[in-house]
């Protein structure tokens, strides 16, 4: 199990919501630097650390495990789903037909 895919799941977030490591510090009473560390692997979060900084950044503690939880494919999914959910109607359609076509040509 590489639990350095927890960090990079942690930066990936941070990154999306434009939070810098020093305003995630802050909301959950880390270091920046003890932040820094996480998300390059070297320190691995306790529990309650993960659920402080899932809190902070406004995601679900399994969408920052999905790397490393053998269902990791149903929470990706989820996360897509409310993700193309969020897209004009036309987009949504064009991405349909889109997974439609691979899944009529994958191996079976």
């Amino acid at each position: 199990m590489d639990l350095s895919s927890v960090g990079k799941s942690i930066r990936r977030y941070r990154l999306e919501k434009k939070i810098m490591q020093e305003t995630l510090a802050e909301k959950t009473d880390l270091s920046a630097n003890y932040i820094g560390m996480i998300e390059r692997g070297e320190k691995t979060p306790s529990l309650s650390t993960l659920v402080s900084i899932a809190n902070a950044l406004g995601v679900t503690a399994d969408m920052l495990l999905s790397d490393v939880v053998e269902q990791s494919y149903d929470v990706k999914t989820s996360v897509l789903i409310d993700k193309i959910a969020s897209l004009p109607k036309t987009e949504q359609e064009r991405i349909f037909d889109v997974i439609d076509t691979l899944i009529a040509h994958a191996d079976k």
